[in-house]
């Protein structure tokens, strides 16, 4: 155990107890980072990072605010020294309709996911390129493959569509510097924004389409993710990495 000794990885909206941030923080601590939790709530944000032990970091961070993120990075930059790794894993969904969706919607939305990624990504890559190092990985979702989901709509699928497109054309534009942007597309994942949200009919349907049988877990996806921060991955940049089961195979 060690993938990512002696490295610092920030990862965004990782307060939450049963998340896909909180079990990606907790492997990566298990495998020698130094670890930033940044999440909306200060107070939620350092008891997550605490509870991965001595030495990790918990910050308020709004994803959507580009001077916050500019800011965090540079507070974590002084404290450390550099950041090696960005997991961009902040983001909401919400179960609309086409027609449901408003212009507040679909700003809430693609604010958080999307132009967050954007802008916690520059924040970290001046460091990044004046090193010649650096992974970043971006949460996407099968929605943005398929068209849909569960929990999300067509705001959502979009998206996290646009998440597919900035990871690719950010690793063909960053390679050089040998900086490595990939994404994941995690499946139906039991979390906490799944919980108690399905009928038991509901959950039977989806496990039918899963050939795998189970709903994924956070710390699936979490695994991938350490795979795609290690220098496992290290000729692995502009990927989109399927964790669904079987769900979707293409």
């Amino acid at each position: 155990m060690g993938l990512l000794k002696g490295r610092f990885a920030v990862i965004t909206g990782a307060a939450s107890p049963r998340g896909l941030g909180k079990a990606t923080a907790q492997l990566f601590a298990e495998h020698g980072a130094t670890v930033a939790i940044l999440d909306l709530d200060a107070a939620a944000a350092e008891a997550a990072a605490a509870d991965l032990g001595a030495g990790h970091v918990g910050l308020a961070c709004n994803v959507t605010d580009k001077t916050a993120c500019e800011a965090a990075v540079r507070e974590l930059e002084s404290r450390w020294g550099r950041v090696d790794v960005l997991v961009n894993n902040a983001g909401i969904t919400q179960p609309l309709k086409i027609m449901d969706i408003a212009p507040q919607n679909y700003d809430a939305v693609l604010d958080v996911n999307l132009r967050g990624t954007l802008y916690m990504s520059q924040a970290v890559i001046p460091g990044m390129r004046a090193r010649k190092s650096g992974s970043i990985v971006n949460l996407s979702s099968v929605s943005a493959q398929r068209g849909g989901g569960i929990f999300g709509g067509p705001h959502y699928s979009a998206a996290k569509a646009g998440i597919l497109g900035l990871t690719k054309a950010m690793a063909r534009e960053l390679a050089p510097d040998t900086i490595r942007v990939n994404a994941i597309c995690p499946g139906f994942i039991a979390t906490d924004i799944t919980a108690g949200k399905l009928t038991p009919d509901m959950k039977e349907m989806i496990l039918a389409g899963i050939p795998m049988g189970r709903a994924g877990t956070a710390s699936d996806v979490a695994g991938c993710a350490l795979f795609l921060a290690s220098d496992l991955a290290a000729y692995c940049t502009g990927t989109e990495v399927d964790v669904n089961g079987g769900s979707l195979i293409h």
